[in-house]
C-alpha cells in the first residue's frame, strides 16, 4: 500500500552519497546557494544565502524534515492516484531521490518554467505500470529509462548527474550490484 511507503536507508545513503554534506553555504552546479545535504531552503521557507553556516545535527535534521515533508509525502500522493500501478519500497525510494534532486515542479526559473517530478516521464510511466520505461533495463545503457532524461545542469550533460541517475534507476530496478557500481561501492543493497 502506497500510504505505508517510507524512504529507506538505501535511498537515504544514495542521496547522501551524491549530495555530500557541507556545513557552509556553497553554490551547487545550477549556481543556487545550497547547504547541508543539498538543501536550498530552510524549514520556514527562507532561501539559503551565501555565508550561512549550520551544524552537522542541523544539517541532518533539515534533510530528514524536508525529505519527508516536501518530497516523501508529495511523491506518495502522486503515486496514490486511482489506477496507478503498484510501487515497491525500492521504486519509491528511487523516485523520492530523483524528486529531491530535480524538485517536485513546476517552478519559475531564470529561463522560464522548470519541470520537476510531477511532470516527469518517470512518474507517468511508473503510474502506467511501464517499469522498464521508467527505470530502464540496465546493462550497457543504464540511462535508457526515463531517469536518463534528467542529466543536464545549466543545459549541459553532467557526468555527476549521469552517475546519479544511473544509481537511482538501479535502485528503482532493485539492481543492487549496479547501485554499488555507480556509487563506487559506498551504497550497498
Amino acid at each position: 500500500m502506497t500510504a505505508e511507503l517510507r524512504v529507506g536507508p538505501i535511498a537515504r545513503a544514495l542521496m547522501h552519497h551524491f549530495e555530500t554534506c557541507r556545513l557552509a553555504a556553497y553554490r551547487c552546479p545550477a549556481n543556487v546557494p545550497t547547504i547541508g545535504w543539498g538543501n536550498t531552503y530552510y524549514l520556514d521557507g527562507r532561501p539559503v544565502r551565501m555565508g550561512d553556516r549550520i551544524t552537522q545535527q542541523q544539517a541532518d535534521d533539515l534533510f530528514a524534515a524536508i525529505l519527508e515533508r516536501d518530497f516523501g509525502a508529495p511523491v506518495r500522493a502522486e503515486l496514490s492516484v486511482a489506477g496507478a500501478a503498484e510501487t515497491s519500497p525500492a521504486q519509491f525510494g528511487a523516485m523520492v531521490a530523483l524528486a529531491y534532486n530535480i524538485g517536485m515542479g513546476p517552478r519559475a526559473w531564470r529561463n522560464g518554467l522548470q519541470k520537476g517530478f510531477r511532470q516527469s516521464e518517470v512518474l507517468r510511466l511508473h503510474r502506467a505500470g511501464n517499469y522498464v520505461g521508467a527505470g530502464g533495463v540496465g546493462g550497457d545503457r543504464p540511462t535508457s529509462g526515463a531517469f536518463g532524461g534528467w542529466v543536464r545542469a545549466r543545459g549541459k550533460v553532467s557526468n555527476g548527474l549521469v552517475r546519479r541517475r544511473n544509481a537511482e534507476a538501479a535502485l528503482y530496478r532493485s539492481d543492487f550490484a549496479a547501485l554499488e557500481r555507480f556509487t563506487n561501492g559506498e551504497v550497498k543493497g
